[in-house]
């Protein structure tokens, strides 16, 4: 059975509003990451479409304030764990104990730096930067991290460009 009260609500809370940026950040986000991604290495184009779609909802948010927060905690959260990755392999290989005390080094580099909330975005980064390097052997551990690092930016710009572009109601300025 339908609930057309829900879907009265749906459409009052901006529902559709929603789907459609979500949508439009997919659109613009993926293929752009792909492309730019394969410019430098073809094989990891996919997941670099992928990652700057994750970046892009990620920093989608209801508000274009939130939006722009959001956007610069991924930007700087993924700088910080992709400079974290991309030394350690270049020292070392991959692993899960490698891994680990990464996440661990950027969780307290974070906390150094003063930025605790942007250590989450951080280690995520550390994660996907080691082991799309652990998938693609001949990619250089720095070119990796840089490559994430660009497509968490096209993801971000995605998101802010969608809201920007986005008729909002009042509440959501």
């Amino acid at each position: 059975m339908i609930d057309w009260v829900g879907i009265k609500t749906l459409l009052k809370k901006d529902g559709i509003t929603v789907a459609i940026q979500n949508a439009v950040v997919c659109l613009v986000a993926y293929p752009c990451g792909e492309y730019s991604t394969g410019i430098f290495h073809g094989e990891s184009a996919a997941m670099g479409g992928l990652w700057s779609l994750i970046s892009g909802l990620v920093v989608l948010q209801a508000t274009t304030r939130d939006t722009w927060k959001s956007a610069g905690l991924r930007v700087l959260g993924t700088f910080i764990g992709a400079v974290v990755s991309g030394v350690y392999l270049s020292f070392l290989p991959f692993g899960p104990a490698g891994m680990a005390v990464s996440l661990g080094v950027t969780i307290v580099l974070c906390q150094l730096l003063n930025v605790p909330e942007h250590g989450r975005l951080a280690v995520i980064t550390v994660a996907v930067v080691m082991v799309i390097s652990h998938l693609n052997p001949t990619l250089n551990p720095i070119m990796s991290a840089v490559l994430r690092f660009g497509e968490a930016c096209i993801g971000s710009a995605a998101a802010l460009a969608v809201v920007f572009a986005t008729p909002r109601s009042a509440t959501q300025s």
